[in-house]
């Protein structure tokens, strides 16, 4: 059975595993960003990721230096430590893996994500900002402006 991919700020992503199935020390998340998409610059408090590229070239900034990741690499992001993911492609989808340890990712996800529709290529609606809002705050998650 197929997970359910969501959009989450013009990415698609799906919740490989969750809390749910491993008693809440991680979080597996398969993560599609279009061409030149960006995340804004934020921080998690509660939880460090570790981004695994499978296709493409994404750009990391984490506590202000740039890391170039192709297919293949890794890099792990501790907790409290601000970074930012970008797709360098201008034609190519970034494909990533992301742990989220220990578990608070997936909520994000599938509690503010927009479930895709079958042949999507875009959101169908925007997100509930003040959903987000709170739900950032509840797994301590802040952007930074």
């Amino acid at each position: 059975m197929m997970s359910k991919q969501y959009w989450l700020f013009g990415a698609k992503l799906t919740v490989l595993a969750d809390a749910s199935q491993t008693e809440s020390n991680f979080d597996l998340v398969e993560g599609n960003f279009p061409p030149g998409s960006h995340t804004p610059m934020h921080v998690h408090t509660l939880y460090s990721e570790t981004f695994y590229v499978l296709d493409g070239e994404a750009l990391i900034i984490a506590n202000g230096v740039e890391h170039i990741l192709k297919a293949g690499d890794c890099l792990f992001v501790p907790k409290n430590v601000e970074h930012a993911l970008t797709n360098t492609s201008d034609t190519s989808v970034l494909k990533t893996l992301v742990v989220a340890s220990t578990s608070g990712f997936a909520k994000l996800i599938t509690t503010v994500g927009i479930e895709v529709a079958e042949g999507e290529s875009f959101p169908s609606r925007e997100h509930d900002m003040a959903l987000v809002g709170r739900v950032l705050e509840e797994i301590g998650d802040r952007m930074i402006m």
